[in-house]
């Protein structure tokens, strides 16, 4: 376990007793003990304080000092003013932390005070040679529980409909395979990508296409932010515009003080992925199939500080109740909900998008699958101000370009909601006729609950089967990347009848091919 540092900041005079308390007891948040210590921090005009220089004393570690400059450099997740005026700093505990673990830190206990102190606790993320990232960001195989270990190393948490994990570097799942591989410089029938065929729509393309003479002017996201949130009928301060869903995992990832985070499984990968880059250690609660997949609150951990669902879920396309998901928040729990397909469900019942009475509710949505936009990439969150705000600092700047606002603001008109309805009616329509067409196959097992824009099945030597679809022109996505799958599942999107219909007769040959 790598060592940890200790920023200090602290009001001349104030005595020893007082320092040691706050670090202590900050140590304790991390779990960790003064042994793990291996210097503290803090600015260069209180490096003489004894109070500072006798706690690093009793730790027995050097105390580095860094000047108001050197600091100021050091982008922090709790920025205050007095600090700043004062010091030329947002936060002298946090900046001096970070710098001071070097390459790569992220805080394990953020800025924390006392009446005359701060401290806030960093780690750095340093690599063995030849160590992969992933090896040092996760814990080691079996500190986890899994249903139906005997012996775990840690205390088990009864989890009757889903087994919890805690995977090592020997994860088998490839967390950064995404469908748009399976269709990649070649020329298949697309049933692995879930991007609404025949999008975007000619209006949407033209009004794209009209905003690019403004191109040499910097993207303003305030009239998209503010058309995001009256569809949603929330503040602007709620809303924030991300490079699609996905950027929004990173900044969730970077930007939180998280310590213990969980993500429900089998879901996008792509969630999990950014938390390990951040150097967070990820538990995974895995739903199962015999359940239908569905989420039970009382698998997931009470001292989880960050949940991430997806609803509809991405592979699954189970639709999760809006009251399963919403009882999973807590106060000092982050809740995460990947809302990217909730569009292509008529209604979008059991949405939380808008909810403003859930502690800790994070929503995030895409416009990338329903209206053909994955290439501009624009999505966006909903969460409460705070929050925005946090994550907002962690962006660069102009993060959507204007050609992505112009879209946001278009797809948020009632007549672009209209139609957004209209297709999610069809895509039930064309669903239903591509699971009664699945249902036709004696070898073929489909989660009948699917809601979304796709389905899930599963076949013995799926793997071979995906690989036979292949030669006779269909790319299928492999289901084997999720955590929770393997070999033999896979993620069909649905598509017209007239493609359903051929894909079924191809289905037929791979499957009596295969024997």
């Amino acid at each position: 376990m790598n060592g940890v540092t200790v920023g200090v900041g602290a009001r001349s005079g104030v005595p020893v007793d007082e320092v040691l308390a706050l670090v202590a007891a900050a140590l304790e948040e991390a779990g960790r003990t003064g042994s793990d210590v291996t210097a503290f921090a803090t600015l260069e005009a209180r490096a003489a304080d004894p109070g500072i220089v006798g706690a690093a004393q009793r730790f027995g570690v050097p105390l580095r000092a860094y000047g108001p400059e050197e600091l100021a450099t050091v982008a922090v997740p709790h920025p205050s003013d007095a600090p700043l005026a004062a010091t030329g700093t947002a936060s002298v505990a946090e900046a001096a932390a970070l710098l001071a673990a070097g390459t790569g830190a992220v805080l394990l206990v953020p800025k924390r005070k006392s009446a005359r102190v701060t401290c806030a606790i960093a780690r750095s993320l340093r690599f063995r040679p030849n160590e992969d990232a992933a090896t040092a960001r996760l814990l080691p195989q079996g500190q986890g529980y899994i249903a139906g270990q005997t012996e775990p190393r840690t205390p088990p948490t009864h989890h009757p409909t889903a087994a919890m994990d805690i995977h090592a570097h020997s994860d088998v799942h490839d967390l950064r395979h995404h469908g748009d591989a399976e269709v990649r410089d070649e020329k298949l029938i697309d049933l692995a990508v879930n991007v609404r065929t025949n999008t975007p729509p000619e209006w949407l393309r033209t009004r794209i296409a009209d905003c690019l003479t403004g191109l040499a002017q910097y993207p303003d996201g305030r009239v998209a932010r503010a058309a995001v949130a009256e569809r949603h009928d929330v503040a602007p301060a709620r809303v924030l515009l991300t490079a699609g869903a996905a950027e929004a995992f990173v900044l969730l990832a970077r930007a939180l003080p998280v310590r213990r985070p969980v993500v429900v499984h089998p879901q996008f990968t792509e969630p999990e992925a950014a938390l390990r880059d951040a150097g967070h250690e990820v538990r995974r609660v895995l739903l199962r199939e015999e359940d239908g997949f569905r989420l039970d609150p009382a698998a997931v951990p009470e001292d989880a500080d960050l949940v991430v669902i997806g609803n509809p879920t991405n592979p699954t396309s189970v639709l999760h109740p809006a009251a399963a998901i919403a009882a999973l928040a807590r106060p000092g729990r982050t809740l995460v909900v990947d809302e990217a397909f909730m569009d292509a469900v008529p209604g979008e019942r059991e949405s939380l998008a808008g909810r403003t009475d859930t502690p800790g509710l994070v929503v995030l949505r895409s416009l990338t699958k329903t209206w053909g936009l994955a290439g501009l990439r624009i999505g966006y969150v909903l969460a409460h101000p705070e929050t925005i705000a946090l994550l907002e600092r962690a962006q660069p700047l102009w993060p959507v370009s204007t050609p992505a606002l112009v879209a946001a603001e278009a797809c948020m008109s009632r007549a672009a909601l209209a139609e957004a309805e209209l297709a999610a009616h069809r895509i039930g329509v064309e669903r239903a006729h591509l699971l009664a067409g699945l249902a036709e196959f004696d070898e073929v097992r489909a989660v009948a609950a699917a809601e979304g824009p796709f389905v899930l099945i599963r076949i013995e030597r799926a793997d071979a089967v995906r690989e036979r679809l292949r030669a006779l022109g269909f790319a299928v996505r492999r289901g084997d990347t999720f955590p929770g799958l393997d070999r033999n599942w896979l993620r069909l999107a649905v598509r017209d009848r007239v493609t359903t219909n051929r894909f079924l007769q191809a289905l037929d040959q791979a499957l009596l091919i295969e024997g």
